[in-house]
This record gives C-alpha cells, structure tokens and sequence, in this order.
C-alpha cells in the first residue's frame, strides 16, 4: 500500500484523521497527562516512559509502518477549526484472506468527551475500511461497565455479539470485555433457516 508515502488522511465534517507526527509529541504527551483519570480505567497500564519522548517516536514510526505495510491504520483526531489534537483511533489486525477484517480501539482528551468527536472519527473509519480498504467486519471490545463507550459503539451502528472472558489487561488485570461488531450489509451473510423446500 502506498497510505504512507502519500500522507494517508481521512477528512470528515469538523476532523481531520492523520497518522501521528513528531511534531504532535507536546500536545500529545499533555492531552494524555491531563486525562490519565478519565483514560487509565479503560486501558491497559501504561508503560514507565507511555509520556516520553523516546516512547512516542517510537509510536510515530510503528504507525507509519503500519499503514505503509497495511496492517494497521492509527491516526489522530485534528479538530481543523483550531488543528488542536482531540484523541485518536486505530483500526488495528487487519485481516486479509477469507477475513476481511480488523479490530477497532479509540481514546479522547477529557475536555473533548461527549460532543460527537468520537462517533464522527469512527463513522470515517468505518466508511473508509468498508468502502476503500474493502473489509467486511471491523470489531471492537469494551469493559461491560463502559456505559459511554457501549453507547457510542450502538449508536455508531455496532451490534453486540456477546463476552470474552479475560479479553485483554486493563489497568493491570485480565478483564471479560464484551464485543461488538459492524458489518459491511452488502456482506452479510444469508440463512436458509425457515424456507420451505418442499
């Protein structure tokens, strides 16, 4: 894929999505600070130098090999009224082959909750993977007691499939997440159960 060398952006009504940039490290590193109280219940525990330069340089080139390579796509959210870092998103384990799928993760500043940046990232992303990248299923997981992220994913038109026991670690203990999923509809898959062949 050739996302990386044409500097791989999604436009949506207030946001642009871009991968990360050196340049993004003050305003990142003061975003995710700020927020720690409202972040670190969600997420897994944040490594000694998760704040540092070093640490996120190392972010920045993951990213752009991920996209260059197709396996991922991590991008942050660019309020462009103001160009001011709101979070990011991350469409990451692409599946290819009989799959055609990837598994969907995001995170928002505190300041920026809950005024529709999110659900506006997310439907770009979703639109983009089913339309551009081809996909069929892009999945995503929560902690069950992550009211505001369970709805953001139902109104964002994800259907719960149901629980993972001790899915991922978060905040340093194995925790059951429960999933949701969106299918792409010209995709989904057809039942024979009820049709009379007689």
């Amino acid at each position: 894929m050739l996302l990386a060398r044409r500097k791989f952006r999604l436009e949506t009504e207030r946001l642009t999505l871009r991968a990360p940039q050196h340049g993004d490290f003050n305003e990142w590193s003061a975003l995710r600070r700020e927020s720690a109280p409202f972040l670190t219940p969600w997420e897994p525990t944040w490594a000694n130098d998760h704040l540092s330069r070093k640490g996120f340089t190392n972010r920045v080139y993951w990213a752009n090999r991920s996209i260059a390579s197709g396996t991922a796509l991590p991008l942050f959210l660019i309020r462009r009224q103001d160009e001011r870092l709101l979070g990011a998103i991350t469409l990451d384990n692409i599946r290819r082959g009989p799959a055609q799928a990837g598994t969907l993760g995001y995170w928002i500043g505190e300041i920026h909750a809950r005024q529709g940046y999110m659900r506006e990232a997310i439907a770009g992303m979703v639109h983009h993977a089913f339309l551009k990248m081809e996909l069929s299923r892009i999945e995503a997981a929560c902690l069950p007691e992550n009211v505001p992220s369970r709805g953001l994913l139902e109104r964002s038109g994800f259907k719960y499939e149901g629980v993972a026991q001790s899915y991922l670690q978060i905040n340093g203990r194995w925790r059951t997440h429960v999933l949701y999923a969106a299918i792409r509809a010209d995709r989904r898959g057809r039942s024979d159960a009820g049709l009379d062949y007689a």
